[in-house]
């Protein structure tokens, strides 16, 4: 048919008895684009945060007090690393790559819990994004091509 590519296999599936990992899914696809922007806005933050502009709120009663410039600091290497291994998840869809996205993510969700004093509503957006970019490196795991028997 006209519609199948050469050899009878359709787009983006993977020639069955090559033992080759098929293509990576699309939920791996869609947490690495969301690690890469959000490691962007990660870096931005740092950068706000290390001029100490005055778009961050001052809690003065918080049971975690630190000083905005160190977390500008943390947030800048933070999301640049991020960002990064997003686009190492998106080009290669690797073991690898997805093992430090989860791990970065999961430092990154750390890092938004302790930033709650000084920018609350984006906190809570991030610890979101970060728990959904781990499900989604989680659940492409098991993805790869079937033996034929």
């Amino acid at each position: 048919m006209a519609t199948h590519a050469a050899g009878g296999a359709h787009a983006g599936t993977a020639v069955r008895g090559t033992g080759k990992p098929a293509i990576f899914s699309g939920w791996t696809k869609l947490a690495g684009a969301l690690m890469f922007f959000g490691g962007l806005l990660g870096v931005s933050a740092g950068v706000a945060a290390l001029q100490e502009d005055a778009v961050f709120a001052s809690t003065q009663s918080y049971a975690f007090d630190y000083s905005l410039t160190g977390w500008g600091w943390v947030h800048l290497f933070l999301g640049a690393a991020i960002a990064v291994a997003g686009i190492a998840v998106l080009i290669t869809g690797a073991t690898w790559a997805r093992w430090v996205g989860i791990t970065l993510a999961g430092l990154g969700m750390i890092a938004s819990f302790m930033w709650l004093p000084y920018f609350p509503l984006w906190a809570l957006i991030t610890l979101a994004l970060d728990v959904f970019i781990i499900w989604a490196l989680c659940a492409g795991m098991g993805t790869r091509s079937q033996m034929s028997t």
